[in-house]
């Protein structure tokens, strides 16, 4: 009898702790590892989608603006292609989040499965262990056991060995509660997440419908520009004539002031303020603040194809950023105003010196800075010219003495 008590009492518990030890060292490795790296993704997507959703909303807003136009524009197309771009990038940043949801799902749906496995085996040994006592008279046979001890000491170990048993069956019931409650939360958090998921499906099937709808008017308004080929090809022209005069400025400014740099007797202290200015200019490269708060760049550096007219190539010494209609320009690096003028095309126009770099700006329609005056980074310098198309466009350009650097590679990036 004793034999058989032990072992009944034994086996149970060591294989109770065995499997229980196993189980919750995978729950353990579950909820305090694989969250910790799923969660991180997850956030930096929700990050991602809520910095598109503010650039959609800027965006729109430029287009808007130059909606309000009648006449179709390439304002119109830039603002529109660049809805797309970003609606696209919306939709992909809420594809990976749908499928970093999926991998969560899926990971907490075995933890279900594992638990659900383990409470019916908990189950199953509570009531063999119920079953097996009422088959065995448990009551009556508890006090034959006790009192057929043939020593005093005998009887101690077993009151000790029924105690250990009921303590079995106690820790037992006190599983299947444990399991149970986190049965329940489990299942609780996997309801969740499929709620989440069908939120963001929704509204991936909402930006797909908007993206069709942004891609049906970006053909329409490509067909209505391409039916004035000519006075596409009349802009361009003009465009060209204004970017020239726009380099022959910037680089008069530029020879003037090497020219005087040689003829005048320079201080050891000024030399070393140019030196100190042009390398903290060259230290902030991809983190200079943007000439205006919102907008995009409508127009690279270099060469580019013209986005209607076939085999037409456009060149940009800086960068276009188009923005809202009265946007406000400022300095993006401490300097002075080495000039201010007018460019038939470009209107008008700030040069600003940092030591042996200039950033220029142009199509402002208003100027608050004159020559010679010292400004600091974030200093207004004026406001955007916008034109009769409703198009608000910046030229932002950076030299470093005379040779034209990309400005991408200046501004931070956003």
């Amino acid at each position: 009898m004793e034999k058989i008590l032990n072992f009944r009492l034994i086996y149970p518990l060591n294989m109770i702790v065995n499997r229980w030890t196993w189980q919750w060292l995978f729950l353990a490795f579950f909820f305090f590892q694989t969250p910790a790296i799923a969660q991180k993704s997850k956030e930096e997507l929700e990050k991602d989608r809520r910095e598109n959703l503010r650039r959609i909303e800027e965006t729109q807003k430029i287009l808007r603006e130059t909606a309000n136009e009648k006449e179709a524009s390439l304002g119109q197309l830039n603002a529109l292609n660049r809805q797309i771009q970003q609606r696209q990038n919306l939709i992909n940043s809420l594809r990976s989040e749908i499928d970093v949801l999926g991998g969560e799902i899926d990971d907490l749906s075995s933890v279900v499965n594992a638990l659900q496995n383990d409470l019916a085996e908990l189950k199953e040994e509570y009531a063999a262990m119920i079953y097996a006592a009422y088959r065995s008279n448990w009551g009556l046979q508890k006090l034959t056991f006790l009192f057929s001890a043939k020593t005093f000491n005998q009887l101690l170990r077993r009151l000790e060995y029924l105690d250990q048993y009921t303590d079995a069956r106690q820790i037992q019931v006190a599983q299947i509660i444990e399991v149970t409650r986190e049965l329940e939360n489990q299942r609780a958090e996997v309801q969740s997440k499929q709620q989440e998921q069908n939120k963001l499906l929704a509204e991936q099937l909402e930006q797909n419908r908007n993206l069709v709808r942004l891609k049906e008017r970006q053909s329409s308004l490509v067909a209505t520009l391409s039916a004035r080929e000519k006075e596409l090809k009349r802009e361009v022209d003009r465009r060209k004539k204004s970017i020239a005069e726009l380099d022959q400025l910037i680089a008069s400014i530029i020879k003037k002031e090497n020219e005087a740099k040689a003829s005048s007797v320079t201080s050891t202290k000024e030399k070393e303020d140019v030196a100190r200015l042009s390398s903290s200019f060259e230290s902030n490269k991809n983190k200079l603040a943007w000439p205006v708060e919102t907008g995009f760049i409508s127009s690279k550096f270099g060469k580019q194809p013209h986005p209607i007219l076939k085999g037409i190539m456009v060149e940009n010494q800086g960068v276009d950023i188009q923005t809202n209609k009265d946007a406000k320009v400022k300095a993006v690096f401490p300097g002075q105003v080495a000039t201010v003028a007018f460019v038939p095309g470009m209107n008008s126009v700030v040069i600003l010196r940092h030591g042996d770099y200039y950033t220029l700006y142009a199509r402002l329609k208003k100027v608050n800075v004159k020559k010679g005056q010292t400004v600091e980074s974030g200093d207004l310098i004026g406001e955007v010219f916008t034109d009769k198309e409703g198009l608000s466009e910046v030229q932002f350009q950076v030299w470093k003495s005379n040779i034209k650097l990309n400005p991408e590679h200046w501004l931070s990036v956003r």
